[in-house]
């Protein structure tokens, strides 16, 4: 089947930018929903049981728009690697959020832009930034330290590294996709590599680390996984592949800035804590960050 090369535009519309709000909303509600979980199922298991629900919603969605994910087109080195980057990314994840707040794993996880702006103009020449756009990044990443400053403070522990090598992970996902002109193929296909394989690859290191597969799966625990697999791994991730296939991949990269304010958010809403000035303010920053890196 010949796959017609999607129409690529140079700036965000406000559909796009629709989308990530949405997105960016729902990651960061899930880094809150995944630290609750991570008590009553270990952290892998749990990661691979989202992906393989997310395969199997993926392979039902496909049958019924009639779009193969088994023809060769070429694909097949490049998403390997790519499916390999994102499972050890959501490895990272799961596991650092053991080890430290997940408002705070956000914070690191979300240093991923900068991979992404540093890298894709080496493969992408027409996608580098200017110097007011690497402004644009700066703003952007200072507000999030400034809105965590307090947990920033206390020193980089197991899970902040974590969360670093989890947003490179995420960061050199992306410049992948865009390097390997992957894009190419239809964003169903280009998803399926990466929650398909990272499920399987989850699943043994799992197993390697001794984690239990029986968990307590409580009405929360379930409705907890089925949230990241139908919202997140699967709706959420093939919007994302959606749009780098039709928008400048550092543009939409520097809209995840908004995910840890969110995560911080919802952290506060969850656990009844005040939403501060700080906050507000970072809020702010990360807004007036995002429009200088999507100016033309």
């Amino acid at each position: 089947m010949n796959v017609p090369h999607p129409h690529r535009k140079d700036h965000l519309d406000a559909l796009a930018v629709g989308i990530l709000l949405v997105c960016c909303m729902f990651w960061g509600f899930q880094q809150v929903l995944v630290k609750t979980t991570v008590t009553l199922i270990p952290p892998v298991f749990m990661s691979a049981v989202r992906g393989v629900g997310a395969s199997l919603l993926l392979l039902l969605w496909c049958q019924w728009r009639g779009i193969r994910l088994f023809e060769r087109d070429g694909s097949l080195w490049g998403g390997l690697l790519v499916g390999s980057l994102f499972a050890a990314e959501f490895a990272f994840i799961y596991i650092g959020l053991q080890h430290t707040s997940a408002s705070r794993l956000t914070v690191f996880l979300y240093t991923s832009p900068f991979w992404v702006a540093a890298l894709v103009p080496l493969f992408i020449r027409s996608e580098r930034l200017r110097p007011a756009q690497w402004a644009g990044m700066a703003c952007a990443f200072a507000a999030v330290v400034f809105a965590l400053r307090d947990g920033l403070s206390e020193g980089a522990a197991t899970g902040d590294w974590m969360g670093l090598a989890a947003g490179a992970l995420w960061g050199l996902t992306t410049v992948t996709i865009r390097a390997k002109n992957l894009t190419r193929i239809p964003a169903e296909k280009l998803l399926f590599y990466q929650i398909a394989l990272s499920a399987g690859l989850l699943l043994v290191l799992s197993y390697l680390m001794g984690e239990s597969w029986s968990g307590h799966w409580s009405p929360f625990a379930l409705g907890s996984v089925a949230i990241q697999a139908v919202l997140g791994a699967f709706a959420s991730y093939l919007a994302w592949m959606w749009m780098l296939g039709r928008y400048p991949a550092t543009q939409i990269s520097a809209f995840v800035f908004m995910t840890p304010l969110f995560a911080l958010l919802f952290g506060m809403l969850w656990l009844g804590e005040t939403v501060t000035l700080t906050l507000l303010l970072s809020l702010v920053l990360v807004a007036v960050g995002i429009v200088l890196v999507n100016r033309k």
